[in-house]
């Protein structure tokens, strides 16, 4: 796909908990938004950091072209993005986009589809999920978060189907990791996760364990969004790749995880 360098305008900057900034972006000037994919990132410039030199790579969580909105889901793991869940409505924003490839498209919408995530992992599975939907595939969702109060976009993903929770500390759903959840129990066919590296090669485990296809999304550090830093290089079975340009997408047969 082409890749833009585009500024955006915040149009709002929604607070969603102390850790956690949702970007409301609309391309500044008379711009419609570019073809973007469930699973894509863009890179984004850091501009009123001194100490921040390289962009942050964020998941694309939601696109409305009838508005030509773009939404990220920030958060704060540092200098740089601090800086960015602080900008106000009205502020540019600098991003390269779209980058990286997206998630498989079962053959069947009937394929009994399972959407994992947990914590800021859950921002590519909104727009994966809305995708689907339109497709005609009904997806369910099962995210894990530590406690109640760190629950992001439950009522958004409840539109587009069933939402399982589980929280470390019991205080909602079901008490432990998505993988101990009782949702598990149930037949699916296609596993698409999104989450702590922990978590991924855990669902990944289970996923190999029942013989499902599974996709994850790798969160490695991706300073470039070309391939040209080597920041984000992954070992996998056809030797070490760049995660920004062959993923972030991968089928974990293609991964050399211990699981």
């Amino acid at each position: 796909m082409k890749k833009y360098i585009l500024d955006f305008r915040v149009s709002e900057n929604v607070k969603l908990h102390d850790s956690y900034a949702l970007l409301k972006l609309t391309p500044a000037g008379e711009v419609k938004l570019p073809p973007m994919l469930p699973g894509q990132f863009v890179e984004a410039r850091v501009d009123k950091s001194a100490t921040t030199f390289l962009r942050r790579p964020i998941s694309i969580h939601w696109v409305d072209y009838t508005r030509n909105e773009l939404w990220l889901l920030i958060r704060i793991a540092g200098e740089g993005t601090r800086t960015l869940c602080a900008l106000q409505q009205g502020d540019i924003l600098n991003l390269v986009l779209p980058l990286g490839n997206t998630f498989t498209l079962p053959n069947r919408t009937d394929t009994k589809i399972l959407l994992v995530g947990g914590g800021v992992g859950i921002a590519p599975l909104l727009y994966w999920g809305q995708y689907l939907k339109e497709q005609g595939y009904t997806p369910i969702f099962l995210l894990g978060f530590r406690s109640d109060k760190d629950i992001l976009q439950y009522d958004l993903f409840k539109e587009l189907g069933e939402v399982y929770i589980s929280t470390e500390d019991g205080s909602f759903g079901e008490k432990g990791f998505v993988t101990q959840h009782s949702l598990l129990d149930r037949p699916f066919d296609n596993l698409y996760v999104c989450g702590p590296k922990p978590m991924m090669v855990a669902v990944a485990r289970y996923a190999r364990e029942h013989d499902l296809f599974c996709e994850v999304s790798l969160e490695n550090t991706m300073a470039c969004g070309v391939g040209a830093c080597l920041c984000c290089v992954e070992d996998t079975t056809e030797g070490n790749v760049c995660v920004c340009k062959e993923g972030p997408i991968f089928n974990i047969t293609k991964l050399k995880w211990q699981i």
